[in-house]
């Protein structure tokens, strides 16, 4: 990490027992999408996992299991509803021939009124023999209905092929997919074409769309793999796998305009690093192989992807079974790229303190110091967890995302983040109790535990703990939205 990261200082992350906005808010406020709250991991021993969420009301979740022999589904009202809820398995693997071995990454879909169920499987006698096959069901309740064979989606060569997936922009259905070329020194490159007649065959010209070719996408083996499409006010976002599937597995993304043709290679930008990897301060190792879902309220993204909360493996990473389904809030820049931040720590899902009177603008750590900012970069130095106060029940403290055991603190009046020393001292002064906005309904106003009367708030670019003067400006300065 680049030494002006690793200088900055533990930042308060927000999580347990969130706040949840509810009501119009004012006009100042108007800039922040509410917060959600989630709980990680969402489910132990998925991998792969793929949210769908239908005009049913249901969240619908599939995913690898370890012993790669069946395809589960599960369904839930709420995205934290599906870590409960209870799992079906639609199809088991044959016991020879084709799909008889590594039953890998299903997705679920709804097209024209039927559900699909895209995902790869070797044979019974030559397990590595992976390819891509489709599933059918026309009944309401994909969990009860049956399913029907369609057999193999059919590509330009008979080679490894796997990770398929569909989206649609500008009223045209895609199918992407990941495979290894004949004539290209890669494991898996990425691949496009449009649907045909049905959702499991592809028409007309199929495109290469990236090559893994950089050092993070060639560690431990050379993998693009795993393609979600997110849309956004006229872009595509493409998301992949990359790499060995261990510590080094992260995600890396394709932009491009949706107005462009998806099918030229040439429409679409690599980034150059990796949009979401490992992170040993949160405790949370190759996250990959992601999809895409919306909050219940549709406010917000969500990120669904896998990782282990570990980095150590015995043997090979497909034989180790604790890959971990989970969640989290995607974030926007000003200039409309998603920032996915980093892997947040296992438990409630952080959020952010955006300013009431200053849109746009959240409190961060930086070198310590607590301060306001717009477009923080790294996401991670603006993400808080609320969690039951230091000082005891009744009030809350704001760990850090990217540094835990950090709490946001006042010290001589000035907001800080620092670790926490076990002193009643830094208990009381990393303490406070919440309050309705001073700003009015819609807000949050934190007022300290040890010095009563005196609250949260920013001034001059930078965060303090002060005495409430009555005047308007102060009550603006210390009323903040929960996003």
């Amino acid at each position: 990490m680049p030494p002006s990261y690793r200088r900055r200082s533990p930042v308060a992350a927000l999580a347990a027992v969130l706040v949840m906005i509810g009501g119009l808010l004012t006009p100042g406020t108007a800039h922040a999408s509410p917060a959600v709250q989630y709980t990680n991991p969402l489910v132990t021993q998925r991998a792969d996992p793929h949210i769908f969420r239908h005009t049913d009301g249901y969240y619908y979740l599939t995913a690898t299991a370890p012993e790669y022999d069946r395809i589960v589904l599960r369904r839930a009202t709420t995205v934290q509803g599906l870590a409960s809820a209870a799992e079906t398995v639609i199809w088991r693997r044959h016991t020879s021939g084709e799909m008889g071995a590594h039953i890998w990454a299903p997705e679920i879909h709804f097209i024209n009124g039927r559900w699909y169920v895209y995902f790869a499987a070797g044979r019974a006698d030559d397990i590595w023999r992976i390819r891509m096959y489709a599933l059918e069901s026309s009944a309401a309740n994909p969990l009860t209905g049956t399913w029907t064979e369609r057999g193999r989606i059919t590509t330009p060569w008979d080679t490894f092929a796997l990770d398929a997936t569909t989206f649609v922009t500008n009223g045209v259905r895609y199918l992407l997919w990941a495979q290894q070329e004949p004539g290209i020194a890669t494991n898996s490159n990425l691949y496009i074409a449009r649907m045909g007649a049905n959702p499991w065959t592809i028409t007309g010209g199929t495109t290469r769309l990236t090559v893994p070719t950089l050092a993070w996408e060639t560690r431990g083996f050379k993998v693009a793999e795993g393609p979600a499409v997110l849309q956004r006010d006229g872009r595509l976002f493409l998301t992949y796998s990359a790499s060995a599937t261990d510590a080094n597995y992260c995600l890396g993304m394709l932009t491009a305009s949706a107005s462009a043709d998806p099918l030229q290679a040439s429409s679409w930008t690599k980034s150059a690093n990796p949009v979401f990897a490992t992170n040993a301060s949160t405790g949370q190792y190759g996250p990959g192989h992601n999809s895409f879902t919306t909050s219940e309220d549709g406010q917000s993204d969500i990120l669904v992807y896998h990782d282990r909360d570990y980095r150590d493996i015995t043997g090979d990473p497909l034989n180790d079974p604790n890959r971990r389904t989970r969640v989290q809030k995607i974030y926007w820049r000003a200039d409309g790229t998603p920032d996915f931040g980093v892997p947040v720590p296992d438990g409630a899902t952080p959020v952010r303190l955006m300013s009431y009177d200053t849109p746009g603008s959240a409190v961060r750590h930086w070198e310590y110091r607590v301060r306001l900012e717009a477009n923080v970069s790294p996401l991670a130095d603006s993400q808080f967890r609320l969690v039951t106060g230091l000082a005891g029940s009744g009030a809350v403290s704001l760990e850090s995302t990217n540094f835990p055991g950090h709490y946001l603190r006042h010290r001589n009046h000035e907001a800080w983040v620092e670790r926490n020393d076990g002193t009643s001292l830094f208990r009381a002064d990393a303490g406070f109790t919440r309050r309705t906005g001073l700003a009015g309904s819609g807000t949050l106003s934190l007022e300290s535990v040890n010095f009563p009367g005196h609250y949260l708030r920013h001034r001059a670019g930078q965060v303090w703990v002060e005495r409430n003067d009555g005047t308007t400006t102060f009550r603006g300065n210390a009323s903040f939205v929960q996003e």
